[in-house]
């Protein structure tokens, strides 16, 4: 047997937050990093500013702009010319939230944008990138040692989406609900902007494409056997401060880590948010399918990650099976 390739691990999303604090557990785990981004520039200027040289130097970054359909499957062709080996893993975490909108932002293929990043650009993406994965060396190096790894995907999924959680049933503006798909079965175009078809409501807009990200992974594990790949999700908790939350109000900005912190118990740090996600996508431990890793809304010291519990809004066959179907028209798959 000839000598082990190194592992190569794809995240979407690394110019701050969660995204950028798991590059760090990533390389110290010995992983060579694709980060995918929507500008290289950015995102080699802020990996500079708490990563080594020498830990850049593991990190390749691609330009790929998620709410761009067109540029995305240009980014993925570059990735698969640039590379001669696969890819072992792929963690889905970019996205977009704008809940003061008073209008739908529409993608350049007219989609409503919030779901065109976090939904329609990483299920594309996937798509692209599935037969690369499914081809990847059984054994790879990590920091000098060969250890068997089975292709894995990963999707940063939230409490929001999830109605068997109390975080799912807030009602400002709605709990994250598809309803009959109406808006992706009529295009979803404008004046369109919502998967169930009715009025806008941004935050909802958010919570629904979550949604549509934690069915997709469902729906995955049920298309591909798990002795060739895993699809798992997580919800790392709450991490209050990123900059996800820029489009708030100020006061919510100012006010919402601190009621994370001392009222619900639910803040999590960026730092250990990344450390999770990065677990979550490559160690042995969480290599089980269709999991959705938590670690509970209140945070407690040394509380490991267990299997949350997921909403028939999520696992309903006829709705992930539709779901991902009206997706793949969506995104010109099918």
């Amino acid at each position: 047997m000839g000598k082990s390739i190194k592992g190569l691990v794809l995240i979407t999303g690394t110019t701050s937050g969660v995204g950028l604090n798991t590059l760090k557990p990533l390389l110290k785990f010995g992983w060579e990093v694709i980060a995918v981004n929507r500008s290289n520039k950015r995102a080699v200027e802020i990996a500079q500013q708490s990563l080594t040289d020498s830990q850049i130097k593991n990190i390749h970054f691609i330009e790929i702009d998620l709410s761009d359909l067109d540029d995305v499957r240009n980014g993925c062709s570059e990735i698969l010319k640039k590379f001669k080996k696969p890819i072992n893993s792929i963690i889905c975490n970019a996205a977009v939230y704008k809940p003061r909108l008073r209008k739908p932002e529409r993608s350049p293929q007219g989609f409503e944008n919030s779901m065109a990043v976090n939904h329609f650009g990483h299920f594309l993406l996937i798509n692209l990138l599935l037969d690369n994965i499914l081809s990847s060396e059984k054994e790879i190096d990590l920091n000098g040692r060969t250890i068997k790894f089975k292709p894995r995907i990963t999707v940063l999924g939230t409490v929001t989406a999830n109605y068997s959680e109390l975080g799912g049933r807030i009602p400002i503006p709605a709990p994250a609900d598809l309803g009959n798909l109406s808006g992706f079965k009529n295009g979803f175009l404008s004046p369109i902007s919502m998967a169930n078809g009715k009025k806008f409501k941004p935050g909802k807009a958010y919570k629904d494409s979550k949604l549509c990200n934690m069915v997709t992974v469902q729906e995955l594990s049920k298309k591909y056997p798990k002795e060739r790949i895993i699809f798992n999700s997580l919800y790392p908790g709450c991490v209050a401060d990123t900059k996800l939350f820029r489009d708030t109000p100020w006061l919510f900005r100012f006010l919402f880590p601190i009621f994370q912190k001392f009222i619900t118990k639910g803040y999590v740090s960026q730092r250990l948010a990344g450390e999770r996600v990065a677990q979550v996508a490559t160690l042995k431990e969480y290599a089980k399918p269709a999991v959705h890793w938590s670690w509970g809304n209140r945070q407690k010291l040394g509380r490991k990650a267990f299997s949350q519990k997921l909403s028939k809004r999520i696992i309903d066959s006829n709705i992930s099976r539709q779901t991902y179907e009206l997706t793949r028209k969506l995104v010109g798959l099918a």
